[in-house]
C-alpha cells in the first residue's frame, strides 16, 4: 500500500473534521515537506498567533510515524503541560485517522498522556513520541525528530538570567538527536534577545569574545507574519481588516509586533510617554435621583472603580514610597486616573499614633475623598499586616467598603509595560491636573525597565489598570447623609416596584 503524501495526510484529517486547509496552512506544508524531502535538519517555523502552526506540526507529526514508525519524537515546550498538548493532539490524530489504522498498540502502558508508543518493529527504549518541559531532564533519550513548541514564553525570557537558563537545556538538544536527525523550533518572539532572532545581538556578558551571532544561525526560517508585504492579511477568513485592527488596539503596538508581526520587541521600547496622557480638571459629580446613585466626571457616567495600595513604610524620599491610585472607567470604555497620591507618615507623632496607623488613615480619606467603592492591597511584605489595620480604620470611619489582598509574581517591569502600553498607544488614560502635580509624571518619564529608578506610582497605577474593575450596582441607602450611600454609585442592576393608587 503506497503511503500518502503529507498534504493528502492533512486534507484527510480535515475532511474528517469538517474542516478546510487555507492557503497558509498550504504554505507551511509546502515548505515542511520541501526540506523534509531534502534532507534539511535544522528548521524554525515563525507564523503568527493562532494561526495553526502547533496544529500542522501535530499533523506533520503523525504523518513521518505513519511512513516510518521507528521513528522517535520528542517534544519539547516551555512546560510540561504545553508539551503534553501536542502529544495528547497526535496521539487523537493517530486513534481517529483514517489512514492510520493499525498504528495504535494493543497495551495500554504504551498509550499515555505525555507519551505513546506506536506499532512498530524495531525494539527501542524510547517511546514513539515523549513530552517535556523545558526544565526537564532529557539525559539518556534519544531522538529522530526534536520539536521546540514555544519554548520562549515570557516565563522564561523576560530576565536576562531566564533567558540564559533557557538556551542551556536547548544546547543539550544536540547531545539527544541522533546523527542526521531534525531539529524543529516552533515559535513567536517574547523579547528583543529572543532566540528567533535573525539579528547577531547578544546581551551583555563577561566574555569579552562572544561571538556576535544568533542562537539560531545556520537554520533555515520560515517567517509568516499576519499582514505581508503589501499589508494584507494572510488569513483573511479568519483575520479580517477589523479584527485586525481590534487585536492592536486590545495587546498594545509592542505585544502586536512581537506576537503576530514577528519582530523581536525589546521591553524598553515600551517606556512610557506623559504626552499621550490626556489632561482633565474635572472633579467627582455625586448625584442621587430615582432611587438611583450616579457618579459623574463631566458629560461622562463612571460605570466602575479599581483602587490600589502599593504599601511602604518611610517617606518618598528615603527608599519605597507608599503609594495609593484610584482608576476610574466610564461607560464608553476610557480610563481615567484621578489621583495618585504618595503617603507620608509624621514622625513627630510616631509615640501617639503608629506609622502604620497613620498611613491606613491616610487611605481611608482617600477612599472617601474618590467614592471607592474597595481597595486592593499588594500584600507582598507588610501589607499583609495592613490589611486588617485597615479594615479597623474603615470601620470606624463608617465607610462601607472591602478590603482585597493580592500577592504580585509578575515582574514589576512587565506589569508596567502590560497595564500601560495598549491604553497609552489607543489613547484612552486619561489624567487628571493633579496628577501632574506629584512625582507620577517624572517617574513615567524617567522609567527605564531594568533599572533602579523610581517606579512606585507606576505600580500602583498599573494595579489600578490590570484589576478588574469593581462594578457592584446597588440603590443609595435612605438618608444621602449616610457615608455608605456614596459607595453605590456605580447603577442600578435591576428594576425597581413602583407603588401606585390604582388597581390593575
Amino acid at each position: 500500500m503506497a503511503l500518502p503524501t503529507l498534504h493528502a495526510f492533512v486534507e484527510a484529517w480535515n475532511k474528517d473534521q469538517n474542516l478546510t486547509t487555507p492557503d497558509l496552512h498550504e504554505a507551511i506544508l509546502d515548505w515542511l515537506l520541501e526540506n523534509w524531502k531534502g534532507n534539511v535538519r535544522a528548521l524554525l517555523l515563525m507564523a503568527f498567533r493562532n494561526s495553526g502552526k502547533s496544529t500542522l506540526v501535530g499533523l506533520f507529526c503523525a504523518w513521518l510515524l505513519k511512513c516510518d514508525p521507528n521513528l522517535r519524537i520528542i517534544v519539547l515546550a516551555a512546560d510540561l503541560a504545553l508539551a503534553r498538548k501536542m502529544v495528547r493532539n497526535v496521539k487523537r490524530i493517530v486513534e481517529r485517522h483514517p489512514q492510520c489504522d493499525g498504528m495504535k498498540p494493543k497495551r495500554i502502558d504504551q498509550w499515555a498522556s505525555d507519551q505513546f508508543t506506536v506499532n512498530r518493529s524495531a525494539e527501542l527504549r524510547d517511546p514513539s513520541m515523549l513530552a517535556r518541559g523545558i526544565g526537564a531532564n532529557v539525559t539518556g533519550s534519544r531522538a529522530d525528530v526534536f520539536i521546540c513548541d514555544d519554548v520562549e514564553v515570557p516565563n522564561t525570557c523576560n530576565t536576562a538570567p531566564k533567558r540564559a537558563d533557557l538556551r542551556s537545556p536547548l544546547d543539550e538538544i544536540a547531545y539527544v538527536l541522533v546523527p542526521g536527525g531534525l531539529q524543529l523550533y516552533v515559535g513567536t518572539p517574547h523579547t528583543f534577545y529572543s532566540i528567533y532572532s535573525d539579528n547577531p545581538e547578544v546581551e551583555t556578558t563577561d566574555d569579552a569574545d562572544t561571538e556576535m551571532r544568533p542562537y539560531l544561525d545556520g537554520f533555515k526560517r520560515l517567517e509568516l507574519a499576519l499582514l505581508n508585504e503589501k499589508g494584507l492579511s494572510r488569513w483573511p477568513e479568519r483575520f479580517s481588516e477589523n479584527k485586525i485592527d481590534e487585536i492592536k488596539k486590545r495587546t498594545g503596538p509592542n505585544k502586536f509586533a512581537s506576537q503576530m508581526m514577528l519582530r523581536p520587541v525589546s521591553i524598553a521600547e515600551g517606556r512610557l510617554e506623559p504626552d499621550r496622557l490626556i489632561l482633565y480638571e474635572t472633579e467627582l459629580d455625586y448625584r442621587e435621583g430615582n432611587d438611583e446613585a450616579i457618579l459623574m466626571l463631566g458629560a461622562r457616567r463612571l460605570v466602575s472603580a479599581s483602587c490600589w495600595w502599593d504599601p511602604a513604610y518611610g517617606s518618598p524620599q528615603k527608599g519605597d514610597a507608599s503609594v495609593i491610585a484610584a482608576v476610574f472607567t466610564d461607560d464608553q470604555g476610557d480610563y481615567w486616573l484621578h489621583r495618585v497620591q504618595y503617603l507620608e507618615h509624621d514622625p513627630a507623632l510616631n509615640e501617639s499614633q503608629a506609622e502604620a496607623v497613620q498611613l491606613c488613615r491616610k487611605v481611608a480619606r482617600f477612599m472617601k475623598d474618590t467614592y471607592q467603592p474597595s481597595v486592593t492591597i499588594e500584600n507582598n511584605g507588610i501589607g499583609k499586616f495592613l490589611a486588617g489595620l485597615l479594615r479597623h480604620e474603615l470601620r470606624e470611619d463608617g465607610l462601607d467598603a472591602a478590603v482585597l489582598e493580592k500577592a504580585s509574581s509578575r515582574s514589576k517591569d512587565q506589569r508596567i509595560i502590560d497595564a500601560f502600553d495598549a491604553v497609552l498607544a489607543a489613547g484612552r488614560l486619561h489624567a487628571h491636573a493633579s496628577v501632574w502635580q506629584t512625582p507620577f509624571i517624572a517617574e513615567m518619564r524617567e522609567w527605564r525597565p531594568g533599572t533602579n529608578g523610581r517606579d512606585d506610582g507606576l505600580d500602583a497605577v498599573s494595579g489600578c489598570l490590570l484589576s478588574e474593575p469593581v462594578r457592584l450596582p446597588r440603590r443609595p441607602a435612605a438618608s444621602s447623609k449616610d457615608l455608605k450611600a456614596r459607595s453605590n454609585w456605580r447603577g442600578n442592576p435591576g428594576g425597581f416596584k413602583a407603588h401606585t393608587t390604582f388597581k390593575v
